[in-house]
């Protein structure tokens, strides 16, 4: 406990640094006390911000092993209105080696997106943090503004490994934020998110249940475009690319001879060299939304079925699928560093939206979750899977194979949902797990629709059924 002395030097120490954020002059300092660290955390006006908010949010870094000094950066948004209501979610972009803060917060479902100018912001009108509170993680180190002073640790980062982090992370961002202790808790992401988020939900469960303290009260998780068994993620993805057309007969067999068998991360060269075929044939489309025109900008986007790589298209106020080259431009700014709270001593020296030197050096990734949702299932967490119908990376049919593997019995009949009297996709609810397709939505969801999105989440997180109703849904 802090004597009077030290309690008022403490006190005067959080007026200096409210005064100087309410005049605007950056503070780049580290306290000891977790809730002095969290005002100095607070984020003023962002650089090309042209715009007022009506909600706080911060960013920084919270150390997760003090030994190798690994240190995730996250950004934090609280709710538009009455964020001591709303519950608390979690979002995590895949990759593995991808950047949350790219993704997530920069074209998702974060505020915060950024115009083709690569300057300015605007305010994207179908944020999540219309119905929640928002935390975005760059994990695991080396990823985005993540870093650790052991450089041997970005060579060897793993599933196991992620989920320890991520699980430290929560423990000490909620001693930083402890307003959020026992709040309801979501977690949320896609692509190889599909290993992080259930198995983050799983290290969430075991430790609360051999701790008396519920500091995180995990409630459920949702999922898109989920990887999730390399078997049924690979024979969708096969069988969805021959049926839409995108490659040969002969290249359609071959892939189901050489590659249904193969892991999605560090497969043999002989699928490789059929991936690579499969991507000539595919010829100059943006594979993760498959009717959307490319980005030409980036050059040729072939061999990405390989790489693995997350380049992606973007839908907002107009179609500009080069919102990559825009995210790499904006938070590579020193300015911009300098109001995220960067650690620009320790963070890598150029901000990028994918570590191709986490995703190359890959350790420890399971062949498939299916075994975590039967565990989690079981404890009762609600579970949600969406899948976009136009992604030829994590197809809607893998996504199907893998539910039914988990064999489920189904709780009333698929329908069709709707959004504004229009069909929003088609979903189907079983015991312990609803599944939501979202019509002509790609690989990220709420990137290509986001308006579907945000009604999808709100049920979500309401725990009721997708409306099967054509009578015209309020956005309220």
């Amino acid at each position: 406990m802090f004597n009077s002395r030290g309690l008022l030097a403490l006190n005067l120490f959080t007026i200096v640094v409210l005064l100087n954020l309410h005049l605007g002059i950056l503070v780049s300092s580290f306290s000891n006390d977790p809730l002095t660290q969290q005002k100095l955390d607070r984020v003023g006006k962002l650089p090309g911000q042209t715009f007022n908010v009506g909600f706080e949010h911060y960013s920084g870094y919270v150390t997760v092993n003090k030994e190798s000094e690994r240190a995730l950066f996250y950004w934090f948004i609280e709710a538009l209105e009455d964020p001591d209501s709303k519950p608390l979610v979690l979002w995590l972009n895949g990759g593995p080696g991808c950047s949350s803060i790219a993704f997530g917060e920069a074209e998702e479902i974060g505020p915060f997106h950024i115009k083709p100018d690569s300057k300015t912001l605007y305010l994207n009108p179908y944020s999540w943090n219309q119905v929640a509170n928002l935390l975005f993680i760059d994990s695991p180190v080396g990823v985005g503004y993540s870093y650790s002073n052991t450089s041997s640790d970005l060579l060897s980062n793993g599933d196991k490994r992620t989920a320890e982090d991520s699980l430290q992370f929560l423990l000490n961002w909620v001693e930083r934020f402890p307003q959020y202790k026992g709040r309801d808790f979501y977690i949320s992401g896609e692509s190889y998110a599909g290993h992080y988020v259930p198995q983050l939900s799983q290290a969430i469960v075991k430790h609360n249940s051999a701790s008396k303290e519920k500091a995180i009260n995990l409630k459920g998780y949702l999922v898109g475009n989920a990887l999730t068994d390399d078997h049924h993620d690979h024979l969708g993805l096969f069988q969805f690319m021959w049926s839409a057309g995108l490659i040969s007969d002969e290249t359609y067999k071959l892939l189901n001879e050489l590659c249904v068998s193969q892991p999605f991360i560090h497969s043999s060269s002989s699928c490789d060299k059929v991936l690579d075929i499969a991507s000539e044939e595919l010829g100059d489309i943006d594979p993760y939304s498959i009717y959307t025109p490319a980005c030409h900008a980036n050059g040729s986007q072939t061999n990405q079925l390989r790489k693995r790589k997350h380049i992606v298209g973007h839908i907002s106020q107009k179609y500009d699928p080069c919102t990559e080259k825009h995210s790499i431009v904006y938070f590579n700014s020193p300015e911009v560093k300098q109001a995220l709270h960067v650690n620009v001593d320790c963070a890598p020296s150029i901000w990028e939206t994918c570590s191709e030197v986490v995703g190359a050096n890959w350790k420890d990734s399971p062949i498939s979750v299916l075994d975590v949702y039967q565990e989690l299932i079981e404890s009762g967490l609600r579970i949600w899977v969406l899948s976009g119908d136009t992604d030829a990376v994590i197809p809607i049919t893998s996504t199907r194979y893998s539910i039914d593997a988990l064999k489920l019995p189904t709780r009333g009949p698929w329908h069709a949902w709707y959004d504004d009297g229009e069909v929003g996709g088609w979903t189907q609810e079983y015991d312990g797990l609803t599944f939501v397709s979202v019509r002509g939505a790609g690989h990220e969801v709420p990137l290509h629709r986001p308006k579907q999105a945000l009604t999808i989440l709100k049920s979500f997180l309401a725990g009721s059924s997708m409306s099967s109703s054509l009578k015209l849904v309020s956005d309220s």
